[in-house]
């Protein structure tokens, strides 16, 4: 996504991004979380987030999957709950990943993940560099930009131009994109997918027993709505 587009080309890659979500992201929330998120009230207010961070996730992710005509954005989803769930979990502290170096930063993605950060402590040391940049060259953090600056920041971080000093600028941007994907095609009960928006989107059957009568018929809509893993239907 070049800066050009400004980032308002926006819902191309969703009816493809299911194929990518990574299953381990959405199936690594205590019972706890789940039982919690399954009712998240419009005045959610985050458990690891503080204010700033939070201002910026509800920012990112507006501009990365915003509402228009095609369907609901990211923030009539819930996305920015089920990011900070998410960081409360096994996934979030990164308990089942191999954090220890040696480290290669400027190597390319051939040799995967390259940093010591937990994704929790990756939102933490890139956040305030991001709105420390904003700052240096527009006089305001990331959140109080308009969406044409706002875009051509993802886009710099996204290429790998945004001079962070902690962080991979692009693998940032990687895991803000993944994340808001997860929370857009989640289950409603990790905190995002707010009453299956995106599967009625699509015309995803979701956790209903049986449809498979209906994938030997490709290009019929689905005539039924979503179900979530909890029974609740749409």
């Amino acid at each position: 996504m070049s800066g050009s587009e400004s980032f308002t080309n926006r819902r191309g890659f969703l009816l493809g991004a299911m194929k990518v979500v990574p299953a381990a992201a959405l199936l690594s929330g205590s019972q706890a979380v789940i039982a919690e998120a399954a009712t998240t009230p419009e005045g959610y207010k985050p458990t690891y987030f503080n204010d700033e961070e939070w201002r910026f996730i509800i920012a990112a992710v507006d501009r990365l999957i915003p509402s228009n005509e095609d369907g609901p954005g990211a923030l009539d989803l819930h996305v920015p709950e089920f990011i900070d769930r998410q960081m409360e979990t096994d996934y979030g502290h990164g308990a089942r990943w191999y954090l220890q170096g040696p480290y290669y930063p400027d190597s390319d993605f051939t040799l995967g993940y390259q940093m010591r950060y937990s994704p929790r402590e990756l939102y933490r040391a890139a956040i305030p560099e991001v709105d420390d940049y904003c700052r240096k060259t527009h006089g305001k953090a990331f959140a109080d930009l308009d969406g044409v600056a706002q875009g051509e920041m993802l886009a710099a971080l996204q290429k790998g131009v945004a001079p962070l000093n902690s962080v991979k600028p692009n693998e940032f941007f990687l895991h803000l994109l993944a994340n808001t994907k997860e929370g857009y095609f989640s289950d409603p009960m990790y905190g995002g997918n707010y009453k299956m928006g995106a599967w009625k989107m699509i015309g995803f059957p979701g956790a209903r027993a049986d449809f498979t009568d209906w994938m030997k018929t490709p290009g019929t809509p689905y005539p039924l709505g979503p179900v979530s893993i909890l029974g609740e239907k749409a």
